[in-house]
């Protein structure tokens, strides 16, 4: 691809920003890592629904201020200091859950954010609009003296010692097989199905008879029991299916998904188990009996009778949807039992009931984020966490062997449900509006953390959400929030301060394959407000993702090149990236380069905690995101790469982050030293494959 001609040189000096001199790492990375682990506490604003590689909030306020600050202005020190860019104008062109426009906001800052991902615009706009406590107290008062009965009737069991009705907060299921000889085979990996988080500390755990389906409480590790109920002996570490495969009662062994495909249909399921609450508070585990059984069955022949707002959509192919497709999953509708889908559709269509249009978008956006807690492929996170581990932990659609089903409405022993995340979710998130606080790493005398606590340093966030440039510049307190490919924007030529960023990962996350999950639902109810939930599913022909590297490059390069077009002379271009393999850093050297940047700096930061699903099951996680800085090249200069600089610099970036006791992956420092690599070589054009080649023989 032909690379950019650079623009004629502007005869006055351009100064730099704070940001390209220097950022300080170690102090955003450990007030990062402390937001990370309760991001939805401490950044209730940007979870008020489901949206994918989020970056911290704290991370970008810091990149913000040093965006916009002298260089000579130490972005640390002003770290808590309220600032006010009230003529600044800051760009999002990937604006994903909105954490750029928010922490622009907060900093005075003018926003303009566009995502082409129909659910993003969505989702961003409900984020940003400001409601009051009382009214929606009120509106969730009234849906749940209409609906919030009639659905918890569905969930409910007798307490075997007082016979009385309890609430049931979970119940356990296990997909079911049948071989060509007809036998059905519940697929157990092992059949201790609830534990303690921490088992080590708390051993006792919850076993199923894979004989009489009774419960049996021991130890989660014990190899042999004998079946109180009915003397069978078995050993619970050894279920049925081991990876791929599953073994019969005969002994056979076949491969799960050819089972699985062969009866063109999901597959079956068995209720087996339930966590009920009892009248004093207590959890008791139950097995399934018969009423429990009819009760779900009243909720199918229901179902067959109502006429509820249900999606109709059918799942595409797709990298992060084959797997779930390879089960028979065609139609979003799927990833729902009967109950499931009878109480979520009462739920909806009463929501659809609330008058006041701007209210009920927010209960809208409140019932699609339930919708990742309360589905078949939800499973058991254990006691002593938030119990239920959403559809996207892997980041992909994978199917639950053993799913947990949620209760919908839920009780204030819930998690995941409507109502604990009203409480939860949405009203902190309508709260920050307020009061945007920042948390402080308080020290003691000799500078160790003893905690941390919330300050407030931001004037509250009050925009006005609109579409257009003339709206925009008419209101000192509008913001533009648009859907559609960044890589044509309708605003001026240079009237932006600064682009601030995460772009898609070429071959990591599809998401829109994912959002169509949400989007199945949404579409149909939002099509006639919104033209952009009027297509097919939530993918656009100009989504920036894919898995060749030079095709993303391309696709980047086009957004890249607008950016460049609606930002100010002396702008700054700002985004983070991280990429385990050479190819990702040669795609994105060559879309900046392309599109008429250079890489003027970059700093490694803290981005996700090592723990976070899909990292924990990695070698090597990635957990440092590389803040690349890109200014307009104004000249194309061609001097020699200094790798030897570029390496020492690294090493220095790496020493002084461990020497802050942050744990560093070969991975970590991959990025780390890639990103100086991109430094070094920004006033080159050099070509792809030369790039990647270089990446790969400079033993960084």
């Amino acid at each position: 691809m032909k690379a950019v001609e650079p623009p004629k040189l502007i005869n006055k000096t351009i100064q730099k920003q704070a940001i390209e001199s220097d950022f300080p790492i170690i102090e955003v990375s450990k007030l990062a890592e402390k937001e990370s682990w309760r991001k939805e506490i401490n950044r209730p604003i940007y979870h008020i629904h489901k949206w994918w590689a989020k970056r911290l909030g704290s991370v970008l306020r810091a990149m913000i201020i040093g965006a916009l600050t002298p260089e000579k202005f130490n972005i640390w020190e002003n770290f808590y200091t309220k600032q006010n860019f009230r003529d600044k104008i800051v760009l999002d062109p990937f604006m994903g859950s909105g954490t750029t426009l928010g922490e622009s906001l907060k900093l005075g800052c003018k926003i303009v954010g566009c995502d082409i991902n129909p659910v993003s615009t969505f989702m961003v706009r409900q984020a940003l609009t400001r409601v009051s406590d009382r009214e929606l107290q009120i509106t969730f008062a009234q849906v749940e003296q209409e609906v919030a009965q009639e659905i918890q009737t569905y969930y409910q069991t007798r307490d075997p010692e007082t016979d009385e009705l309890i609430p049931v907060l979970y119940y356990f299921w296990v997909k079911v097989v049948t071989t060509p000889e007809q036998e059905s085979i519940p697929l157990f990996s092992n059949y201790v199905f609830a534990k303690n988080a921490y088992p080590n500390k708390k051993p006792k755990s919850q076993i199923i008879c894979p004989t009489c389906w009774q419960i049996i409480v021991d130890r989660f590790d014990t190899t042999y029991i004998l079946c109180p109920h009915c003397q069978t002996e078995f050993n619970p570490q050894q279920g049925t299916a081991k990876g791929q495969y599953v073994t019969s009662p005969s002994g056979k062994r076949y491969k799960i998904k050819n089972l699985i495909q062969e009866q063109h249909h999901p597959p079956a399921h068995r209720m087996y188990a339930m966590l009920a609450l009892r009248a004093n508070g207590e959890k008791i585990y139950l097995p399934v009996k018969e009423p429990d059984l009819a009760l779900f069955r009243d909720a199918t022949h229901r179902l067959a009778l109502e006429n509820l707002p249900l999606p109709t959509m059918f799942v595409r192919a797709g990298q992060n949807t084959d797997q779930a497709r390879g089960y028979n999953y065609f139609q979003w509708r799927d990833f729902f039992n009967d109950r499931q889908l009878l109480c979520l559709g009462l739920l909806l269509r009463a929501i659809l009931k609330i008058e006041n249009q701007t209210i009920q978008e927010q209960f809208i956006c409140l019932f699609s984020s339930t919708l990742e807690f309360n589905n078949l492929f939800c499973s058991f996170k254990g006691e002593g966490t938030g119990a239920v581990r959403h559809i996207f932990s892997h980041h992909i659609l994978k199917p639950a062997r053993t799913p947990l089903e949620n209760s919908i409405w839920g009780t204030d022993k819930s998690s995941g449900t409507f109502a604990s995340l009203f409480t939860s979710r949405l009203m902190p998130a309508k709260r920050y509006l307020d009061f945007p606080f920042e948390l402080d790493d308080q020290k003691d005398l000799f500078g160790n953390s003893v905690g941390t606590t919330k300050v407030v340093v931001s004037e509250p966030i009050n925009v006005s959400v609109v579409e257009s440039w003339a709206e925009f510049v008419g209101s000192n307190q509008a913001g533009i929030v648009l859907n559609g490919s960044s890589d044509s924007l309708p605003i001026p030529d240079a009237v932006v301060d600064a682009v601030i960023t995460d772009p898609p990962y070429f071959d990591f996350v599809n998401y829109s394959e994912l959002s169509d999950f949400f989007f199945a639902w949404l579409a149909p109810i939002l099509k006639e407000r919104y033209p952009f939930f009027r297509c097919e599913d939530s993918a656009h022909i100009g989504e920036v993702q894919h898995h060749n590297p030079r095709f993303f490059a391309q696709q980047l390069s086009q957004v890249f090149r607008e950016c460049s077009r609606v930002l100010k002379a002396d702008g700054l271009l700002i985004f983070s990236f991280h990429h385990s393999r050479s190819e990702g850093w040669a795609a994105i050297y060559e879309a900046v380069i392309n599109s008429g940047f250079k890489i003027v700096a970059a700093h490694p930061v803290y981005a996700e905690m090592k723990v976070a699903s899909p990292k924990n099951g990695a070698t090597e996680p990635i957990s440092i995101d590389a803040i690349l800085v890109c200014r307009k090249n104004q000249q194309n200069l061609s001097s020699d790469i200094d790798l030897i600089e570029a390496r020492k610099k690294a090493e220095k970036l790496v020493k002084m982050i461990e020497s802050a006791k942050i744990k560093l992956s070969r991975a970590d420092k991959f990025v780390i030293s890639a990103s100086q690599l991109l430094v070094a070589i920004s006033n080159q054009t050099m070509s792809f494959e030369d790039v990647n080649l270089l990446l790969q023989s400079c033993n960084f």
